[in-house]
């Protein structure tokens, strides 16, 4: 059955981009195009070939293959529900993050390969804050190994029993906590903005500009799993892993549809940060799942 959560986390990766854009649209005042229209537009690129500057290397052309490997990959770790991923084993969240560092490592350098000033700042850019970000992830479920005294992604969301206002405020700002992380990893408002033109203050989106066709067909498919990648895990935070398989994917397709309007709402009513603060931001972020850290430690009663 870890098959079926795999293949609903696909299908949920398809139709995120065009669910975001539909609520962005309607929050405007705009019909928007078609929830699929992201696919279509992802369908022109793979069919075209891709042109490679002379100046670039073997390493901007591997990179956008690495880096969507490396989302797929990931996916594979994630539970659905009383099911463990495909992946599985104890401290699997350490290897699921640093699969993704690799993909996003490659993208930096490809980036860096093309000699532009602009893809380098951007570059710059992304990996101070994925820096910042990786530490919110690790207290996070570092916080639910202690709670739980389960080490993988299965165990971890499986063994959380929801019996006081603690754990329910857990369950709430771990929640949040994956929820900006999926913003901050995707290089979504505040800390960038998808549809700026302006490469002095563009993060992700300078440091694809040589890219184009099939590589950049794979990089927006890479987008929607990585949204759908930490859906999937919000979802199983909750999850009741006692109802029936079928009350499951409907949770688990409502979780994901939620997801996407709830990003595009947030996209929809903030406005982007200055990039002076989008490091006091994340750290404000890290500030949250060091609250997570200590209501673990006030249940576990590890002070006394």
């Amino acid at each position: 059955m870890n098959v079926l959560g795999f293949v609903l986390a696909i299908i949920s990766s398809l139709l995120i981009p065009g669910i975001i854009t539909i609520t962005k649209a309607k929050m405007s005042g705009k019909k928007g195009p078609g929830v699929f229209q992201p696919l279509f537009d992802i369908a022109r690129l793979i069919r075209k070939g891709n042109v490679y500057s002379t100046t670039t290397s073997v390493i901007f052309q591997i990179g956008p293959i690495i880096y969507f490997a490396s989302v797929v990959v990931a996916l594979l770790f994630v539970p659905f529900g009383q099911y463990k991923g495909l992946l599985s084993f104890d401290a699997d969240f350490v290897f699921f993050a640093y699969l993704l560092g690799i993909g996003k490592f490659m993208m930096i350098i490809s980036a860096m390969d093309t000699g532009s000033g602009f893809e380098g700042m951007g570059a710059n850019r992304e990996a101070l804050y994925s820096m910042l970000v990786e530490p919110i992830f690790f207290i996070l479920m570092g916080s639910l190994a202690l709670l739980t005294h389960y080490s993988s992604f299965y165990d971890l969301f499986v063994h959380i029993h929801y019996d006081s206002y603690l754990t329910y405020l857990i369950a709430a700002l771990g929640v949040y906590l994956l929820l900006q992380i999926a913003m901050v990893e995707n290089s979504r408002l505040p800390i960038d903005d998808p549809k700026t033109h302006l490469e002095l203050t563009m993060i992700h989106e300078v440091m694809v500009l040589d890219n184009s066709g099939f590589d950049m067909g794979l990089i927006n498919l890479a987008t929607g799993l990585k949204f759908a990648l930490y859906g999937g895990l919000i979802a199983n935070f909750i999850f009741p892993v006692e109802w029936s398989l079928y009350a499951q994917i409907v949770v688990f397709i409502m979780v994901n549809l939620l997801f996407a309007v709830a990003v595009g709402l947030m996209e929809s009513f903030r406005a982007r940060n200055k990039l002076a603060k989008n490091p006091k931001w994340i750290l404000m972020l890290s500030s949250i799942s060091l609250i997570v850290f200590l209501c673990v430690i006030e249940i576990t009663q590890k002070l006394l």
